[in-house]
């Protein structure tokens, strides 16, 4: 009878550790097999990895920090009463904060999960999160040396134009009850209501003075970076292996032509093939000036950015089913739109 099940423990005790870290074992079980197949691969993943997540941490630190922050001293509270308000207004600032914010796709992700805890609409969260990947002051400024200024206001336009659309959808969704609570278990309670809008509480400034904040302060940054420590690990560790297999130059070549069938395959591309902004920029630029659609160009950049692997992922970590497949419609009709309008434009 001991004997019989004597494995049962051993095997609860797996699942649960599969449950609790299975985002690590599984970018682990990737290096192994890859050091298997291709060691020299397995390596320049590794390093690939390393200085992708280096480059992130000031943006990371400093999105983690303010979250923390605000959990610990109670500010959480005012932020959210800030996003109350006139729907209108609120989506477009937003979406205005989200296309000029300096925050990449990957480092808003825990303002947005500390947005969405607070209480703040998801209409307005998810306006700041669609605008905020596309565009931000340094890309404002590269893609106006590589492809011009009217190319960087059109791409600014989209962001914000992507959030609007974005909110709106969110918010009239939300009014019909199929939005509540979009945060996964044990992230947060966040709505479209929010109790801590409702009920706001005392704001403690100099929080360090009382030890239970401070503790709240490093259970909260140290959750979160640990949260996107495993997810981002996962993600730049399946886009190296994307960028070593399927080139860039591939997945851009097939972009080429005028009319609306470049477009729309430039929005689906963009799904997919990830590529960092900053280096998609001189390989659309390239294609542009051997005839591709200024319009296609403009689509595959902004449903890259927004639906970018390591930011997918993350959202995907992050809210339940329905709102991230509602996120991935609004990112490709958004792209698909922005590239249509843009090319009308270029005709006009």
């Amino acid at each position: 009878m001991t004997e019989t099940n004597f494995p049962q423990p051993r095997l609860a005790l797996a699942l649960n550790l599969w449950r609790k870290q299975r985002v690590w074992l599984i970018s682990a079980l990737i290096l192994i097999v890859l050091a298997l197949l291709d060691f020299a691969q397995a390596q320049d993943t590794v390093i690939f990895t390393a200085d992708a997540l280096a480059g992130t941490v000031p943006f990371l630190l400093l999105s983690i920090g303010i979250a923390a922050w605000a959990t610990a001293t109670g500010a959480d509270n005012l932020i959210a009463r800030a996003f109350t308000g006139a729907p209108a207004l609120m989506i477009f600032l937003a979406a205005l904060a989200g296309g000029l914010s300096p925050f990449c796709s990957c480092g808003v992700i825990p303002l947005i999960a500390a947005l969405l805890a607070m209480g703040v609409p998801l209409s307005a969260v998810m306006a700041f999160w669609l605008a905020s990947p596309v565009m931000d002051p340094s890309m404002f400024m590269l893609t106006t040396g590589v492809l011009g200024l009217e190319f960087a206001l059109a791409k600014t336009l989209a962001a914000i134009g992507l959030g609007v659309m974005g909110g709106w959808v969110v918010h009239l969704v939300g009014r019909a009850g199929g939005l509540s609570d979009p945060l996964r278990e044990g992230i947060g309670n966040g709505g479209c209501g929010g109790g801590k809008v409702r009920d706001p509480k005392p704001v403690v400034w100099r929080f360090w003075s009382d030890p239970e904040r401070r503790a709240k302060f490093g259970r909260e940054a140290l959750n979160v970076t640990l949260f996107l420590l495993k997810w981002l690990t996962l993600a730049f560790i399946l886009e190296s292996l994307m960028l070593a297999f399927i080139p860039a130059e591939t997945i851009t070549q097939a972009l080429g032509g005028t009319g609306i069938g470049p477009i729309l395959l430039g929005t689906l591309v963009g799904v997919p093939a990830y590529l960092n902004g900053y280096a998609a920029l001189p390989l659309v630029g390239g294609l542009i000036g051997q005839g591709m659609a200024p319009g296609a160009g403009l689509a595959f950049l902004v449903a890259g950015g927004v639906t970018s692997l390591p930011a997918a992922i993350a959202v995907w970590a992050l809210v339940k089913p329905r709102v991230f497949a509602l996120y991935i419609a609004l990112s490709l009709s958004g792209a698909f739109a922005a590239g249509v309008l843009f090319q009308l434009w270029q005709a006009a």
